[in-house]
């Protein structure tokens, strides 16, 4: 049975740090192999440092964040409090922990993938995060997949409850790389997840009716518009997106996804905000 998307949050808008990876410096996506995890540099080479983002966020007159695993450089419990007094202090709320890596279905390393990720549902946790999105697995969806995904999902639901953080999946990757495939697994979730619509993530001729038929799972939206090499946005496909949204039902945040060839993010966020704004308002 598919879901009716009900109300938990107001519409409003929202912004990814991964739409400002630029303005905030080097960053290096890393997963549980990474030698390195966390490198120093990335809070200190961009035009502001994620602590500096709230405040700038909130002159650019929007209240929400989902934030990168990859952009925090620090797990520190003490650098943890500081943002997260940061983010209060600007009224900007934090609505997603989006944990970029990892895969629960790999053959040889779910187990240490799944202890990954559980530790940064800790760290949304601690920041106070409403959610935290990871990925259900970058295997192909093949039925024996697909229950592998299920149950370390039911693990990581349960890793984010004991949180207070509600666990989010998204159309990406190989195993949700297909309408029925999000089905095979939200139907075993018992509504223990909700999905992070990302209609950027999928495209070819059955893009819309794909997206039509798993919006009404969506808790969140990354509205990611097309831009050309001539810095160019393709509204036509943008607006459709969006009201497949609306005729959904859909009622979370749109976080802006801009990953456009003009370096100067704000001026493509800004782009995206004025489409995005009739469907808040209307």
């Amino acid at each position: 049975m598919m879901p009716t998307n009900k109300s938990t949050s107001p519409l409003r808008l929202s912004v990814s740090t991964w739409s400002l990876h630029r303005t905030l410096g080097d960053y290096s996506v890393y997963g549980p192999d990474a030698e390195k995890p966390l490198t120093a540099t990335t809070d200190k080479r961009g035009e502001i440092s994620l602590l500096e983002l709230p405040a700038r966020l909130a002159t650019f007159g929007i209240s929400t964040l989902e934030i990168c695993h990859f952009h925090l450089p620090s797990q520190d419990t003490g650098y943890l409090k500081e943002l997260r007094a940061t983010l209060e202090h600007e009224n900007i709320e934090l609505f997603s922990l989006l944990i970029d890596e990892g895969d629960i279905t790999h053959p040889q390393h779910a187990a240490r993938d799944l202890a990954w990720i559980r530790s940064w549902i800790d760290v949304a946790g601690q920041l106070g995060a409403k959610r935290s999105r990871v990925i259900a697995g970058k295997s192909s969806p093949t039925a024996e997949n697909l229950q592998t995904s299920v149950q370390g999902l039911h693990q990581l639901a349960d890793a984010a409850e004991n949180q207070g953080v509600r666990l989010m999946t998204e159309n990406w990757f190989g195993l949700l790389s297909q309408p029925v495939a999000v089905h095979t697994v939200f139907e075993q979730m018992d509504g223990r997840i909700g999905l992070c619509f990302d209609f950027g993530n999928w495209s070819g001729p059955t893009k819309y009716e794909a997206l039509t038929a798993i919006a009404p799972y969506a808790e969140s939206c990354h509205t990611k518009a097309h831009f050309s090499d001539k810095d160019e946005l393709d509204g036509d496909d943008y607006v459709r997106c969006l009201d497949i949204t609306r005729e959904a039902g859909f009622s979370g945040p749109y976080t802006l996804i801009y990953d456009g060839p003009n370096p100067d993010e704000w001026h493509g966020l800004t782009r995206e905000r004025q489409v995005v704004v009739p469907y808040i308002h209307s």
